[in-house]
């Protein structure tokens, strides 16, 4: 897998990208972020340090968000609350706070990149409630007619809702099959995610939260 790293500190650069060979990714490194502006569409996943020299990593996540769906995990020093909400709403697949373990580093990744895959299905299937169409299999979003760009992680949770239309579906559910093992901020991360999503849709009753037990997509 082709990995995108924006990271300015050398000795960090040098032990993620070594790590990254020895599993079998093909890591490029930038430094900057006009550089992954310009290259993202080179890479399978982009690991995004929010310092960077020229732009903060916040701002390259919002542009990067208004033309791809590329994966982003982001990995950086800042683990205070606000950057962790404001990364996950930029449209952040994952946010890991340095210093990290590699083997969870390398986890996080490989779950993501298989999330934002299309799974192998028999027939195409597609999902209405009013006028929101899911096709689960294209990963396309529609609401009147109209394409709504989603990141990955806010597909996965819709698509987690779609495939089960009137049904509700726990939270745990959705943490289970959408994240995989629980960790810390996950929980917040679900909350985040469809606060994102209902406002992309802009169809709050397609959405309909079930209190103390979970969501239900249409029905």
């Amino acid at each position: 897998m082709r990995v995108l790293l924006a990271e300015d500190d050398d000795g960090v650069a040098g032990a993620l990208t070594e790590v990254l060979y020895e599993h079998g990714h093909l890591p490029a490194r930038v430094r900057r972020g006009e550089e992954v502006l310009v290259r993202h569409r080179q890479a399978d996943l982009l690991l995004l340090d929010l310092g960077l020299p020229d732009l903060d990593g916040l701002e390259v996540l919002r542009r990067l968000r208004t033309v791809s769906g590329l994966p982003v995990v982001v990995l950086t020093a800042r683990g205070d609350e606000r950057s962790v909400v404001r990364g996950l709403r930029l449209g952040a697949d994952d946010y890991l706070v340095k210093p990290v373990r590699l083997a969870e580093l390398l986890a996080r990744i490989e779950a993501v990149t298989r999330r934002a895959a299309t799974p192998a299905v028999p027939a195409p299937r597609t999902v209405r409630a009013a006028d929101v169409e899911v096709d689960l299999d294209a990963r396309r979003v529609t609401v009147g007619g109209a394409e709504v760009r989603l990141t990955t992680k806010e597909f996965a949770v819709l698509a987690a809702l779609a495939a089960r239309p009137g049904t509700a579906v726990s939270r745990q559910q959705l943490l289970d099959e959408v994240w995989g093992d629980a960790y810390l901020a996950v929980s917040r991360s679900l909350d985040v995610h469809l606060t994102q999503l209902r406002g992309k849709l802009g169809r709050p009753e397609v959405l309909t939260t079930i209190r103390g037990f979970g969501y239900r997509f249409g029905g």
